[in-house]
């Protein structure tokens, strides 16, 4: 079933300030799931929005807390997040970082004790539409294995770089995991398998089925063992820029997937009106990987996030698609 952006907004919004969420926060937060939702990143939007009240319940997200500066170096701050909501934290610090970037060339915004922030793209977005290049990341609670071990021990700590592109902008939002936990829930409730194999199921056997893998909890890092690296060492640098709690004392917490809280999250953005012919690099690079031969069976190569455009104008003009359950769900709280 398909729900035209301003009925997913407004419902999202009504629930959050029937649970005690004040009407900036709130409409914050609407809005970033329901943009979330529109631009067809269905796991991160609407999907995650009964966790979230959840959450809240159990005051794991306390929702009207706004963060607070914890010190400051020129162009690289330290923010506390005193567990408020992620999505409308991280919009803060993302503008912090844009205003940092704007006086200095680059801005760096280091967030402790707050919580997940959804769609990690979302902030990309919002730099590159401030005119600034992006690099931002956060830290999740321990679900996924070090390469060569079996059980949980680092994060799959997704990592977004985005870059203006025109009116538009060029991304990468990826977790650590060859899958993010939410297109693994994704691809449950479609009852698919996933494309590639994702994890590990209950004999340690690679799968591609997402009930065998949220079983075990046992994801497949992106490239094996570089997965693995470049998750450690973001999970290090989140926790020396912002003073926070690593990944592994996120673990001792006893949260659950439905309970993860007091993240760290850093934004580092670089204002691109600074940088010196940086539109035109950028157009040059896309007009040559648009020239590439073609392999068989594809029929145009596509820049990082350009089918995302088509998606948001298509859920524009015929409404967003959600699930039914979910969304049944969502009216009754």
């Amino acid at each position: 079933m398909r729900i035209s952006y301003d009925e997913l907004y407004s419902i999202m919004k009504e629930c959050l300030v029937k649970y005690g969420v004040n009407g900036d926060i709130a409409h914050g937060c609407a809005q970033n799931l329901a943009d979330t939702s529109l631009c067809g990143v269905y796991s991160h939007g609407l999907n995650r929005f009964p966790r979230i009240i959840s959450m809240i319940k159990k005051r794991l997200i306390r929702p009207n807390e706004c963060p607070g500066r914890v010190s400051s170096l020129g162009a690289y701050e330290v923010w506390d997040g005193k567990l408020g909501m992620g999505n409308t934290n991280a919009i803060f610090c993302t503008n912090r970082a844009v205003e940092l970037a704007k006086k200095n060339g680059i801005g760096c915004v280091a967030l402790r004790h707050t919580n997940h922030w959804q769609r990690g793209g979302a902030f990309g977005i919002q730099a590159a539409r401030a005119g600034c290049a992006s690099i931002c990341w956060t830290t999740t609670m321990p679900n996924m294995p070090v390469w060569g071990g079996s059980d949980r021990r680092i994060g799959n700590n997704p990592i977004v770089f985005c870059v203006p592109y025109g009116d538009a902008y060029v991304m990468s939002d990826s977790a650590m995991a060859q899958f993010s936990y939410g297109a693994i829930e994704s691809a449950q409730l479609a009852g698919k398998q996933l494309p590639v194999a994702g994890g590990y199921d209950e004999n340690g056997v690679l799968t591609t089925d997402p009930d065998a893998i949220a079983k075990t909890w046992r994801v497949l890092p992106i490239g094996f063992w570089k997965g693995s690296g470049f998750s450690l060492l973001m999970d290090m640098m989140a926790s020396i820029l912002s003073g926070g709690k690593p990944v592994c004392e996120i673990g001792r917490q006893g949260a659950t997937p439905e309970d993860e809280y007091n993240l760290n999250q850093v934004f580092i953005t670089i204002d691109a009106g600074a940088t010196e012919g940086a539109a035109e690099t950028i157009s040059r690079i896309i007009n040559d990987i648009k020239a590439s031969s073609l392999a068989e069976g594809v029929s145009e190569i596509r820049y990082p996030c350009e089918r995302e455009l088509l998606t948001r104008e298509e859920n524009k003009n015929l409404g967003i698609p959600v699930d039914e359950g979910i969304w049944n769900t969502v009216k009754a709280l």
